[in-house]
Order: structure tokens, then C-alpha cells, then sequence
């Protein structure tokens, strides 16, 4: 009995994780297309938030289900049953997913209540088998699966609510699921989770992301060749492949993939920083658009940026024998950040300049992130 709970068997990304992924990276290109829409130069309050809230719901039942396949999931006719259930049910999100989204409340409401039920299904599912369960997983289940009924509650709740006034109080399950989760960390400590399995189910979905971002930057290479054309084109990719280089490097050689924790922390950076890969996509959509106001689409790359950043070098706290944040790596990257910002504020009317300021950043960041990672090691080393 001591020996099975010692031996960790590894954990393989099944196809059908990867299959339910693509799902996501359709809704979420879906949820991209909402801020194409354009009015006086660039993107409505109104329907920023909207894309915003929709990519953190798809994203925040992404996370829900990714943490339950890899504390409980045993590859059973009933979990892959609730997986194409919910597959099922993601596109009729998806295509509730509009601009004119008031017409859709109650169509993307539903399908999203009934996958929030399903997955609290699966955990009573799970719940069912006592005779293998310790005390602590029964009580984290407990508490997941309370968690997930509730949330299903105020989605539902919120749809006579929203006929009668017009408020669409649904995003507050999302807003509860998080405030959950923060404030019984607890509960969620009493859990770890196959951190191997995680670090990679989570890589792979960052790649379909930038899947997302090699189709956004197709546009580039759009018409005749000439000298401009193929400036642009070229930094366009250049901006891809430094981006996706940097977070390479970060999985293969500084997060601690054999570690013990509870891989929420994680998966909450993650959900941000696909976000703000899914805010790089379009901004570089927007950096050829002469329609968009210059000041606004300069603003959003460098937020974009900047975000991303912020949420990759945090992932440091996973890092091999890091025990607290490298204050002088913050400080550089930080001033780095600071000169890039005044940079694209100083040339936002010059294109070129914008772009090729963007991509000396990129190169910059990863350098410096590299030269900090085999300085961290060469400590451990001699320690």
C-alpha cells in the first residue's frame, strides 16, 4: 500500500486531450474574430470586454478539465463520455459568440451551465468509488464538486435574471471558480497533480495558440514581392518565432518538470498568457491595418507584450531550485520593457520602425532570459 503511493506511474497527453484542445482553439478564434470589428479606428469598449470575458470562460473550462483529467481521469467509458458531451456543447458557445452576443445569451448560457453540470457529474462520478478514495482526495472532491454545482447554479440563475433586466450576471460563476479556488487553497494543496503531464498538456495547447498566430500573420506575405513586402513579412515572422523560441526554452530548460504542487498557480498564469498570444495575434493583424488609429493599435501591441512577458518570467517560480524571484533578472527585464515601451511611443507613426523595434525586443528578452538561466544553473551547480 506504501509502495503504490510512492510510485508515480507518468501520465501520457491522450489523443482525446488533444482532440478536446482543438475545440478550444476554435472557440478562441472565434472569440478573436470579435475584436475585428472596428468603429472610429479601433476596437468598442463594449466588445473588447465582451472577447475578454469570453476567451477567460473557454479558458477557465479548459483549466476545469484539464486539472480533473490529470488528478482523476482513468481513461473510463464515462469520462470520455462527458468529454465529447462538453465537446459537444463547446460549439454551441462557439457560435453564441458575437458581437451582437445579446441575441445568444440564453443559447451560450445554456450550453455553458450544462457543461459546468457535466463536469460536476464527473466528479461525483469519481466520488461513487469510496472503497479507493483517501481522505483527503474525498475531501477535495467534496469541495469540487460543490464548487462546479454552484457555479452551474448562478449560470443558470442568471438567465431569467437577464430576461427580466437585462443584466448578464453569468461571467460571476467564472468570477466565483476563481474566488474558490483562491480562498480554499487548502483544499486544493490536499491534491497534487502529475506536473509532467500538466507542464505538457498546457505546452500543447500554447502551441495551437501560436497555430492561431502563424495564420494571423499570413496576411504578411499577401500580393507583390517588393523590398517593403518582404521587410514586413519577414519581421512578422521573426516576431512568431522569437515569441515561440522563448517559451521553448522556458519548458525545455527552466520549469521544474518533475516538481510536487498543486499546478493551479500554473494553470492560472497560463490562462493569462494565452490570452495576452491571442492580444499578439491581433495586434499584429492591426500593425498593417491602416484603418486602425495609430496611438490605439501601438497601445494594444505593447500592452499585448508587456502582459506576455509578465506572465512568462513569472513561471520562474517554477523554475529548477528557484526558492524566490531573481530581483535583479525583474530589474533588467523590466528596464528592457520600459525602453521598448518609450521606443514604439516615440516612432508610433512610423511602421517600420515599430516593427523592427519589436523584434530587437524580442531577441533581447530571450537573451537575457537565457543568460540568466545558465548563470542559475552554473549556481546550482557549484551549491
Amino acid at each position: 500500500m506504501i509502495a503504490e503511493l510512492f510510485h508515480k506511474e507518468e501520465k501520457k497527453v491522450e489523443y482525446i486531450e488533444l482532440i478536446y484542445d482543438l475545440i478550444f482553439v476554435y472557440i478562441i478564434g472565434r472569440n478573436n474574430s470579435l475584436i475585428n470589428h472596428i468603429e472610429s479606428g479601433f476596437i468598442p469598449t463594449q466588445t473588447y470586454l465582451t472577447y475578454l470575458l469570453t476567451t477567460l470562460i473557454a479558458l477557465h473550462i479548459w483549466y476545469l478539465t484539464t486539472i480533473f483529467i490529470n488528478r482523476y481521469g482513468t481513461r473510463s467509458v464515462a469520462e470520455y463520455i462527458g468529454i465529447f458531451i462538453n465537446m459537444y456543447l463547446l460549439y454551441y458557445m462557439a457560435d453564441g459568440t458575437r458581437v451582437g452576443w445579446q441575441e445568444y445569451y440564453f443559447k451560450y448560457n445554456i450550453a455553458w451551465g450544462l457543461i459546468m453540470l457535466n463536469l460536476a457529474v464527473q466528479y461525483f462520478i469519481v466520488l461513487k468509488k469510496k472503497n479507493t478514495l483517501t481522505p483527503w482526495q474525498t475531501t477535495h472532491i467534496r469541495y469540487t464538486f460543490t464548487v462546479l454545482l454552484i457555479e452551474a447554479g448562478v449560470v443558470f440563475a442568471s438567465l431569467p435574471v437577464y430576461a427580466l433586466t437585462g443584466l448578464p450576471l453569468a461571467p460571476l460563476a467564472m468570477v466565483f471558480g476563481l474566488v474558490a479556488a483562491i480562498a480554499r487553497r487548502d483544499v486544493n494543496f490536499l491534491m497534487s497533480v502529475d506536473f509532467a503531464h500538466l507542464t505538457e498538456r498546457v505546452m500543447l495547447f500554447v502551441v495551437f495558440t501560436f497555430g492561431e498566430m502563424i495564420i494571423s500573420i499570413a496576411g504578411y506575405f499577401e500580393g507583390g514581392v517588393t523590398f517593403r513586402s518582404v521587410y514586413f513579412s519577414l519581421m512578422a515572422f521573426l516576431i512568431v518565432a522569437g515569441l515561440f523560441l522563448i517559451y521553448g526554452y522556458f519548458y525545455d530548460h527552466i520549469i521544474d518538470r518533475e516538481r510536487e504542487c498543486g499546478g493551479g498557480a500554473y494553470m492560472l498564469l497560463h490562462i493569462f498568457l494565452i490570452t495576452a498570444l491571442n492580444n499578439i495575434s491581433v495586434a499584429l493583424e492591426f500593425m498593417r491595418a491602416p484603418a486602425i488609429d495609430a496611438v490605439a493599435k501601438n497601445v494594444f501591441l505593447v500592452a499585448s507584450f508587456l502582459v506576455f512577458y509578465a506572465f512568462l518570467f513569472s513561471l520562474e517560480i517554477y523554475a529548477y531550485g528557484c526558492k524566490k524571484p531573481h530581483i535583479r533578472f525583474w530589474l533588467t527585464i523590466g528596464g528592457i520593457s520600459l525602453a521598448f515601451a518609450v521606443s514604439i511611443a516615440v516612432c508610433y507613426k512610423l511602421n517600420d520602425v515599430s516593427i523592427g523595434i519589436t523584434v530587437a525586443y524580442i531577441y533581447l528578452m530571450f537573451a537575457v532570459c537565457v543568460i540568466h538561466s545558465r548563470r542559475h544553473h552554473r549556481q546550482l551547480e557549484n551549491n
